[in-house]
């Protein structure tokens, strides 16, 4: 068999058990026909409304695995088709993404059906935990809380798959590169289709009459606090331990490094002179201390903003509840302005980086400029960070004033 002819029968098998309708067939089991029922889609969302919540769950999982299943075994049945049946269009990745594309599009026009599908979601996932763990996982955690939050499914997935979107753009250094580029097409196309097929839901949800899933019941107020809680305690408790504890007693450690000469620290080997002045002691420790913290700095801001916006989207069901507004407004404004210096301090931190780096510069010229800049700049990084941790800090306290009780919690806007 020709590698062509591999790779095209095992994409055409991708849309094929992508377009299986497991929603379709369960409720025809159960005898009722989810085209005529509930919303008239086909999806878990729908089974679980009408046939209830084990079915939604099983109709889910089932979606998810004839995702994920093709694009995870593309590669290794392509391989044992034909040697070179997995980079018949170029690298691996481009099959991947291509058998990705296939489910899901069998998903949304299933030929069993009349080409007549879901929505594309659950099966969406599948493909994409696959291609990319990382993204997929914090799209699902935005769909949880928003979930939790607003009570309506299409704004979970919809708030989901932008985030998505968004995670693979930011966290892909070069994402639009030919070896990147097939996985963030189809991400980005994979999102519009999601839209696309939301399109009476984005409706709803701009009119205000999308209905919620979730019942207001104090058991999810209760799961709603502790997440609200659990991010603003992992904000606040890792930024300040970061600043307060960690950053400058590494510092110290690499100060005492250079100044103690040849030790088990350096391996035994000499990196500076002992006889050095302290000026260049003092500059060594400096960029010791940038190699050591700035590959943290990525890390340490991703996991505030994730933190930072569970918060907000968590402290906004809570923005008009009917107890102590006043606080619950405040609650939001803090937290919003607490992200916001995130937002800020991200780049401005990788400008003093750069500085950090450009001291040492060969050119004289660039090397005195970058000295004269860095330490201002610096000053304004350290002082946003303060800035950072005393508003997470504060957001931290309110939250002693949680509702406790089942609110009617106003619809979050799409």
């Amino acid at each position: 068999m020709s590698s062509l002819t591999a790779a095209v029968l095992l994409l055409i098998a991708s849309y094929l058990v992508g377009a299986i309708p497991f929603g379709y067939l369960i409720g025809r089991m159960r005898g009722v026909n989810l085209f005529t029922a509930g919303s008239g889609n086909i999806g878990a969302t729908n089974a679980a409304r009408v046939l209830g919540t084990p079915i939604g769950v099983l109709v889910f999982t089932l979606d998810f695995l004839k995702g994920a299943v093709p694009v995870a075994a593309i590669l290794p049945l392509a391989r044992q088709l034909s040697p070179d049946a997995d980079t018949v269009f170029g690298q691996p990745d481009t099959l991947r993404v291509s058998a990705a594309a296939l489910a899901f599009l069998g998903h949304l026009f299933p030929i069993y059906l009349g080409f007549s599908g879901g929505k594309g979601v659950a099966t969406g996932a599948g493909t994409i935990f696959v291609l990319v763990p990382g993204p997929a996982a914090l799209a699902v955690l935005c769909w949880f809380v928003v979930l939790l939050a607003s009570r309506i499914v299409s704004l979970a997935s919809l708030a989901a798959v932008a985030v998505l979107v968004a995670a693979r753009l930011i966290g892909t250094s070069a994402a639009f590169s030919e070896q990147a580029l097939p996985i963030t097409l189809f991400v980005i196309i994979g999102t519009a289709f999601v839209f696309a097929k939301h399109h009476s839901n984005l409706r709803r949800l701009l009119m205000g009459t999308e209905s919620q899933s979730l019942p207001a019941s104090t058991r999810r107020q209760t799961i709603l606090r502790g997440v609200h809680l659990l991010a603003l305690g992992l904000w606040f408790g890792g930024a300040a331990f970061f600043n307060f504890a960690a950053a400058p007693a590494i510092f110290d450690s690499f100060k005492q490094v250079v100044n103690a000469g040849p030790s088990d620290r350096t391996a035994g080997m000499t990196i500076i002179p002992a006889d050095a002045p302290d000026e260049q002691k003092t500059a060594l420790a400096s960029a010791l201390f940038g190699a050591a913290v700035g590959p943290v700095f990525p890390r340490y801001f991703g996991m505030q903003a994730v933190c930072g916006v569970i918060a907000l989207i968590t402290a906004m069901s809570w923005y008009k509840a009917p107890c102590a507004c006043a606080i619950h407004r405040r609650r939001v404004h803090v937290i919003g302005l607490a992200l916001l210096t995130v937002v800020i301090a991200f780049p401005l931190s990788n400008y003093v980086s750069e500085l950090r780096v450009l001291r040492f510069s060969t050119d004289k010229a660039t090397a005195d400029a970058a000295t004269a800049a860095f330490a201002p700049w610096h000053f304004a990084s350290l002082l946003l960070s303060l800035v950072t941790v005393c508003l997470a800090g504060f957001a931290l306290s309110l939250a002693g004033r949680l509702p406790e009780e089942a609110t009617n919690t106003p619809k979050i806007p799409a």
